[in-house]
């Protein structure tokens, strides 16, 4: 799984198109929109033109064109159509693929092509919540698939965690405008996956407050220090693998024991808060099921 593809299989075409194997099969034998490889025991592969190419006909699909038209244009007026409909239009779904594409190349140039050309009609929110979001959620089955190597998805999250720190800097240079709480952010600790963390800490520092980012794997009672600096805190965590998933709520126990007073707030949000007991705990958190729940209480 850890070897970068160049070759794929229909299957891989399926799961990163989203167009069923079957349909590519019936377009490749009536419109020969695709040229694929074969094996000895004549088993379709194709290379990443050949990915490109597929990307770009299901755009023109997308945008009403009919197949059947599609298969009429030469290999330079297909993409040539695409970046005349994307100069004209919001075309988010280009965006994505493009982002895809830069994935599999790994092309950096591309990736930051792109961003830049969403940047200039966008806010980095409209951008992450409307490409950033659905591409990660495709990632993720995309690498469950064995489509892609885990080289894919760190190539990725890393551009990405870029951009998220260069718009969070922007507005902490700023002085906050709410000041009656703080927010402090951590990941128990194993958990490295601090993406959507990293991305509330930019909501939280929009909002208008001071964010205190600390980041992954923080042992609770390094968390307590805060309380000496700081009257009012929202100790913000989002469990994703960890804990383990028989000591979620043994983890919340011991933050609500360790930081939870009369001024203090503790908030959950991530995959692993349908674990919680809320009965047990009562108020004295806060549970969101979607990080998108937590930036509206803000």
């Amino acid at each position: 799984m850890n070897n970068v593809k160049t070759v794929f299989s229909i299957k891989d075409l399926e799961n990163l198109s989203g167009v069923k194997a079957h349909t590519i099969r019936i377009w490749e034998k009536r419109y020969q929109i695709l040229e694929p490889m074969r094996t000895d025991t004549n088993i379709r592969l194709y290379d990443l033109h050949s990915l490109q190419k597929l990307l770009n006909i299901c755009f023109l699909n997308d945008y009403g064109y009919k197949i059947s038209k599609i298969a009429k244009y030469s290999e330079e007026e297909v993409p040539t159509l695409v970046r005349q409909i994307i100069s004209t239009k919001n075309a988010k779904n280009h965006a994505i693929n493009a982002m895809k594409m830069a994935m599999m190349h790994f092309d950096q140039q591309l990736f930051f092509n792109t961003y830049d050309w969403l940047a200039e009609e966008k806010s980095f929110r409209e951008i992450f919540q409307e490409v950033f979001i659905p591409l990660f959620e495709e990632i993720g089955l995309l690498w469950q698939t064995d489509t892609i190597s885990p080289a894919h998805e760190h190539f990725m999250s890393y551009l990405i965690r870029q951009k998220i720190i260069l718009n969070s800097e922007k507005l902490q240079v700023l002085s906050p405008t709410k000041t009656d709480k703080v927010f402090v952010l951590s990941l128990p600790v194993d958990e490295i996956h601090e993406l959507g963390l990293m991305y509330l800490h930019y909501e939280i520092l929009l909002a208008g407050y001071k964010s205190i980012y600390l980041g992954e794997s923080m042992p609770v009672n390094f968390l307590s220090e805060m309380k000496k600096h700081f009257n009012s805190i929202v100790f913000v965590s989002c469990l994703t693998v960890m804990p383990d998933r028989d000591h979620v709520n043994q983890y919340v126990k011991e933050m609500v024991a360790e930081l939870s007073g009369v001024s203090n707030e503790l908030w959950f949000t991530g995959r692993l808060v349908s674990l919680i007991d809320q009965s047990f705990f009562a108020d004295q958190i806060l549970v969101f099921n979607t990080p998108q729940e937590l930036i509206e209480k803000l």
